[in-house]
This record gives C-alpha cells, sequence and structure tokens, in this order.
C-alpha cells in the first residue's frame, strides 16, 4: 500500500498530528499509471488514512466509462494488501501480473461508487464521511473494473490514472455520512423479464437514519431499479432509476423520509433478457449485477451494521419469500415499481417464481429432468443458514464473490439448485477447496 499519509496532502508537506487548516483541501486519488492486460480486471491501490478525523465532502470521479467499467472507493480497517497496486478481483477469471488479495483485509465498507460517466457528488451542508484517526476507517482503498483494455496493450502501450478526486476537511462536520447496500445474486432466463429482489429487516434497534441520495447499479440487462422503505406495511420509494443512465448518486424521492427500527427495506432488479441464453450474476462486464446503494447520514457518529442486504435472488429468493409477509404486505407494493421512468413503460414478469430455463420437455438446460425440490421448511432453514453466513462476510466479497458464486451452475451443470451453488461455494472459502 502505498503509505501516504493524508495529513501531508497538499498542505505544504507538514507531518502527521494536529491539524495545520480547517479549510477544504482536494487530493487526487488515482491509479499509479497501470496497464491491465485483460478485461474484466480489478485493480485496488491503497492510501493511509492518517491519524487524524478527515472528512470527505466531495467526490469528482476522473474516467471514461469506454474504460473503467466502474469504480468504489472502499474504507477498510486493513487493507487487503501492502502492494502499491493488487488485483482484487478474486474471483473474476482473469491473468493479472499483479498479486491477488481482497479488497480489504478487515473492516470493509462501501464510501462510493461511480459508473457510466456519472459527475461529481457534492454531499449536503454540514454532512461528510468520516475517515481515519479512530474511526476504524484505516486505509482508503481505490477499486478499478476495467472494461476495456485495448489502448493498455502493443502497440499504444497507454497507462491508466482513473481515479477520484477527494474534497477534504479536518473541519468536524456534524453529520456522518455512511452507505447500505442492497444486493442480490440471481439468474435471469433467455427471453424473460425477471425479477431480482431483496428484502431485510433495519439491522439497528437504536439508530434513525437520513437517505439522501441512491444509486443503481446492474450491466446490460437492468431497465429500471427500485428501493422502498416499507413502514407498518405502508410502502415509501426511496428511489428508483433506468441504470442505463449516468450511474451517479441520484437525490432521493423524499428528502424529508427517515428509516428506523421496526421498518423494512426492499429493493427490486426488474431484468430483460432477449439473448438465446441466461445470464447470471457475475463480476464480468458479460454477467449481471442488481445492486441498490442507499446513502444516508446520522446526526453523530454512530453508522448502520451491518452494511448489506444480500439475497440470493431468482429463482431461489423474491419478496414472497421474505418471512414476515404480513409486515411486508406485498398488497401495498407500488404499481410504478418496475416502471421505466420517464418513459412510462411497465415491465412485467413473465418467468414463474422458482422457474429453472426449461426446454418445452420440462427438462433443464443440461437434459436433467427438473425435480420439484426439498420441502418448504428445510428450504427456509437452509435459506436461513447461508443467509447467516452471508451476513459475516465483508461487503465487496458479498457484491464480488458471492455474485458468480450463485453462477455456479455454469461451471458445475449437476447443481440445478441455487441453494446447491451456495453451499458449494461456502463450503470452497471455508476450506480453500477448489470446486
Amino acid at each position: 500500500m502505498l503509505l501516504i499519509g493524508i495529513t501531508l496532502l497538499l498542505l505544504g508537506g507538514c507531518v502527521s498530528g494536529a491539524p495545520q487548516t480547517t479549510k477544504a483541501f482536494s487530493f487526487d486519488f488515482l491509479m499509479p499509471e497501470v496497464q491491465p492486460k485483460q478485461p474484466d480486471t480489478y485493480l485496488c491501490h491503497g492510501l493511509d488514512a492518517g491519524d487524524e478525523d478527515v472528512y470527505i465532502t466531495e467526490f469528482l470521479p476522473k474516467a471514461n466509462k469506454d474504460v473503467a467499467h466502474h469504480i468504489l472507493l472502499y474504507g477498510c480497517e486493513e487493507p487487503g494488501s501492502t502492494d502499491v497496486v493488487w488485483n482484487c478481483g478474486e474471483m473474476a477469471e482473469t491473468k493479472s501480473q499483479y498479486e491477488t488479495a481482497s479488497v480489504c483485509a478487515r473492516g470493509s465498507q462501501i464510501l462510493y461508487a461511480w459508473a457510466m460517466d456519472a459527475p461529481k457528488l457534492k454531499l449536503p451542508k454540514d454532512v461528510g464521511f468520516k475517515v481515519g484517526g479512530k474511526t476504524g476507517v484505516n486505509s482508503l482503498v481505490l477499486q478499478v473494473h476495467y472494461k476495456n483494455v485495448s489502448s493498455f496493450l502493443e502497440p499504444a502501450n497507454k497507462k491508466d490514472s482513473s481515479g477520484l478526486i477527494l474534497t477534504m476537511t479536518y473541519k468536524p462536520q456534524p453529520r456522518r455520512a455512511g452507505v447500505y447496500l442492497m444486493v442480490t445474486g440471481g439468474r435471469i432466463p433467455a427471453h424473460s423479464i425477471e425479477y431480482l429482489e431483496a428484502a431485510c429487516d433495519f439491522p439497528d434497534s437504536d439508530l434513525e437514519i437520513h437517505p439522501f441520495a441512491f444509486r443503481t447499479h446492474a450491466h446490460k440487462l437492468g431497465r429500471v431499479i427500485s428501493g422502498y422503505r416499507v413502514r407498518h406495511q405502508q410502502w415509501q420509494e426511496i428511489g428508483r432509476q433506468d441504470p442505463r443512465k449516468p450511474q451517479m448518486f441520484y437525490n432521493v424521492t423524499d428528502p424529508e423520509m427517515t428509516i428506523k427500527n421496526g421498518d423494512i427495506l426492499a429493493a427490486r432488479c426488474t431484468m430483460e433478457n432477449t439473448n438465446n441464453n441466461s445470464v447470471s450474476v457475475g463480476p464480468t462486464q458479460n454477467d449481471e449485477m442488481c445492486n441498490f446503494y442507499i446513502m444516508y447520514y446520522v446526526d453523530g457518529d454512530h453508522l448502520l451494521q451491518p452494511n448489506v442486504c444480500f439475497k440470493q435472488g431468482a429463482p431461489g429468493w423474491y419478496w414472497q419469500d421474505y418471512p414476515d409477509q404480513r409486515g411486508l404486505n406485498l398488497a401495498a407494493v407500488p404499481a410504478t415499481a418496475s416502471v421505466v421512468p420517464d418513459s412510462g413503460r411497465a415491465l412485467e414478469k413473465t418467468t414463474q417464481d422458482g422457474d429453472t430455463d426449461t426446454d418445452t420437455d420440462g427438462q433443464d438446460m443440461d437434459g436433467e429432468n427438473v425435480d420439484e425440490g426439498p420441502e418448504d421448511s428445510e428450504e427456509e432453514a437452509l435459506d436461513d443458514l447461508l443467509d447467516q453466513a452471508v451476513a459475516n462476510m465483508e461487503p465487496d466479497e458479498v457484491e464480488q464473490l458471492v455474485a458468480e458464486a450463485l453462477a455456479a451452475q455454469d461451471m458445475r451443470p449437476d447443481l440445478a439448485d441455487p441453494r446447491q451453488n451456495r453451499l458449494a461455494w461456502l463450503n470452497s472459502r471455508l476450506y480453500d477447496d477448489s470446486y
């Protein structure tokens, strides 16, 4: 890791210690002229966050969507590597000249995400991401997922410095910012419209958060992603957007909204697959993703933990599988949940819940007869066990690794049940046994 204390940045070379100024300053946190050689390479670059509390108040992307598929900024208790640059696409099958490690070794949280030439993000007045000091964010890690690497190969041999320009201040901000991520695995059958859905109880009994921005992320099949707060059986939209538009953080639908104990958070990604093959959630640009980010602030210093809601997605999990059906109240789901913004186009799901990819003879894509699967009670018990295991993983593992685990059917077609895919993947992670 490049050990450059933030206290040294653009402050005349002053050393770590007491803050020298309360004025805002900027820092270019960029890839150090890297040359990724293969598409879908994930590279990470780390930075020591310093000994003093410092607040990030603005993010200005410096990237091109034709080169960078997306950029994520992580806060880590401990970075995944001490190298200046490392390969952090653990489950993406790419060969890299860089050593491979996770984004964070401990204490991972997402601070910012960019894709599709999204513009800068300036946080509301008095709001900042607090890092450094004793915050638990001892390092910042920049992750870039490279989409097109042709300019880095012969004969051009160019180098890349994609990244972020951060506006920061030592002046304490009374409201601390955080990000909550809702993410699914899943599979979208050929020639179908499918819903990938997630729902979780609000995870903190004492905290109240104020969502002020949201971001959607999908790849080629995403048409609309929507997120909701459910309180007293009533659904209220947090945000809804077409992920084919710039994947920036947009203002929430209701800036006065709060989320607190007893609320349920729900998200849906409406996917349209016109291909002749099914597409699974996974880490490459040819896979899919279903992510709904909620950026929020709290009055005080305590952030939301855990900060990820993960569900396995279709065909194994839908909103109707949420345990508190009375509280979720699916009869009240807004009619606009799968309406593409600015078009009025409503997309109705064409798959049947629990469907696998089948032909007209009732066989799956590999020619095997489709079984009905385990009893409901066994399914629920297994889902609970798997969800608990996933809940203890870091967000980057959930987003990059679990996603590909749910696509394990491509590598192990004998595992037709998505739960079995998850079990095989979890087993491989626990015992380092490649499957």
